[in-house]
């Protein structure tokens, strides 16, 4: 740092005042260079944070046209999953309807039929037990033949139950497009809050460096100031000489007309003049 102050101004010699002047310049200079930097360095961080800041509204733009897709794929999926809940309510209505849940299913039934016709061949029995045995052949029958017209009227029953799974299929596939997108929407939206982040980072760093900036500027500014008040200075004694110098040079003329103007009324009285007094006589113009 380079300063002057009033006093320097006013008690330095003009040696040391255009010394002075030189420092100032120089110094002002050299803030002046590294202030440009700085500004230069300001800008850079300044694009760079309007950049990060860009990037993240392309996450925000990303995020949010893939949460509506989620909520179109979310409202798709309801809509399925309550036309799948209907279909397959109508197909508990069927089986209501066609008593299915009642009852064993005819495998089962030609299973124990097989095994009641299997006891009544094999086994020695009295003519109750072989009565009753008889009849719980013909129930299970009865039961096989009753359950299986029933099922025989079912056929429509599968195509519902097929609607339904396909539909609830068709639904599923929805819910996967829900997840998938829901999870590439966190990414973006993570991204854009990493990038916000980022920004306000580079932004810190631009306002530093901003400060530096103006403190280099001021600095420079001020050392300009002072560099300007020693050339004003300098100037002032320049004139102080120049008419110390012209002063002098009067006085000198005036004293070599007073001088010359004795040697001329030395003339006129006759007396002789060497060459250095005539050519004082020509000098001041009396000869």
């Amino acid at each position: 740092m380079v300063s002057v102050t009033e006093e320097d101004l006013q008690n330095k010699s003009k040696g040391e005042l255009i010394k002075l002047a030189g420092q100032l310049r120089d110094r002002r200079n050299e803030l002046n260079q590294k202030a440009s930097k700085r500004a230069s360095k300001r800008d850079d961080l300044n694009a760079s944070t309007r950049e990060k800041v860009d990037e993240a509204q392309e996450h925000r733009e990303k995020r949010d046209e893939l949460n509506e897709q989620v909520q179109e794929h979310k409202k798709k999926r309801n809509e399925l999953n309550a036309e799948a809940n209907k279909l397959f309510d109508r197909v508990e209505d069927r089986k209501s309807d066609l008593e299915l849940d009642e009852g064993k299913d005819l495998e089962q039934l030609k299973k124990e039929i097989e095994e009641l016709e299997f006891k009544q061949q094999t086994e020695v029995l009295s003519t109750e037990d072989e009565r009753e045995l008889i009849e719980k052949i013909e129930a299970k029958r009865d039961e096989y033949t009753s359950r299986k017209e029933k099922l025989d009227q079912s056929d429509d029953l599968e195509e519902l139950v097929e609607e339904a799974e396909e539909v609830r299929a068709e639904a599923s596939t929805h819910h996967e497009k829900v997840t998938e997108l829901a999870d590439q929407a966190q990414q973006h939206h993570n991204k854009m809050i990493e990038a916000y982040r980022e920004a306000d980072d580079i932004r810190d760093d631009a306002d530093a460096m901003h400060e530096n900036f103006v403190e280099a500027q001021e600095a420079a500014d001020q050392h300009h100031e002072d560099f300007v008040r020693v050339q004003k200075r300098l100037r002032e004694l320049d004139k102080k000489e120049e008419k110390e110098r012209k002063s002098e040079k009067a006085k000198e003329r005036e004293e070599a007309k007073a001088e010359a103007e004795e040697i001329y009324q030395q003339f006129k009285e006759g007396e002789t003049l060497d060459t250095e007094d005539l050519m004082k006589l020509q000098k001041t113009g009396l000869l």
